[in-house]
């Protein structure tokens, strides 16, 4: 998503000089349709997902996923899928940013199905409703808080980047301590991670609101927040999930 941030930032700044008025019922009101519609994105995507993973599974799909050429393809599909969304940003109309969210979730249903394979049915939905609740309790802190958290940012980008070196040196190491601290601390940031994007998206409301990036912001918003939910959970099962 760096892109796109790139884009917002830019954004911002272009709008910098106008007079936006960030108070009032009109304001509030546009607000909150804004972010409920980014949550509705976001809970939909998160939803078909799931009904996508579970069909997957059952069906015994996952098995050929788990092994051979298919599993590179379906784990990095959804990559392609946000890489195309954040680059093609400015040249892409609200619709075909729409097909390519909904491709993404249904993708990340496929890459995710493999779950089941690992993990009992039960720890997996236990895991969903505690990240479900989390989530939820943080957006909404991020969402209300007066707190500036901006400064946030960077040192969770750090963050980032140490748990992908991390997760690939793993791979090497084998190191099964390792894997559960990386686990601890991926559910720390991506937690963190959840109130700060909820901020800076409502904030962001105020500079794109009337304009024709407003609608595109909604949907690359609810991507944002799919994505803290999405590796919340996947960080938050690998570290309290019950094994197969």
């Amino acid at each position: 998503m760096a892109d796109w941030n790139e884009t917002q930032r830019s954004q911002q700044q272009s709008f910098t000089g106008a007079s936006v008025p960030r108070t009032g019922e009109v304001f509030d009101e546009g607000l909150r349709k804004h972010m409920l519609s980014i949550y509705n994105y976001m809970c939909s995507g998160v939803l078909l997902t799931g009904i996508v993973a579970l069909m997957t599974a059952r069906s015994g799909l996952a098995y050929s996923f788990a092994s051979g050429p298919l599993m590179w393809i379906v784990a990095l599909a959804p990559l392609g899928f946000i890489l195309a969304m954040s680059f093609g940003l400015q040249r892409m109309s609200k619709g075909t940013l729409q097909i390519l969210f909904w491709s993404f979730a249904t993708v990340m249903g496929l890459s995710l199905s493999t779950i089941f394979l690992v993990f009992t049915s039960e720890s997996i939905a236990v895991t969903f409703f505690a990240t479900a609740g989390a989530f939820a309790g943080l957006s909404l802190w991020g969402y209300t808080t007066k707190k500036d958290i901006s400064g946030w940012g960077s040192f969770l980008i750090m963050g980032v980047v140490g748990l992908i070196i991390a997760s690939v040196a793993n791979i090497f190491m084998g190191s099964s301590t390792l894997a559960l601290v990386i686990s601890a601390i991926g559910v720390l940031v991506f937690a963190a991670l959840t109130a700060y994007d909820t901020q800076k998206l409502k904030n962001g409301y105020a500079y794109y609101r009337g304009t024709e990036f407003a609608d595109k912001m909604v949907i690359m918003g609810a991507t944002t927040l799919y994505l803290d939910f999405v590796i919340m959970f996947q960080y938050l099962l690998s570290f309290l999930g019950s094994r197969e």
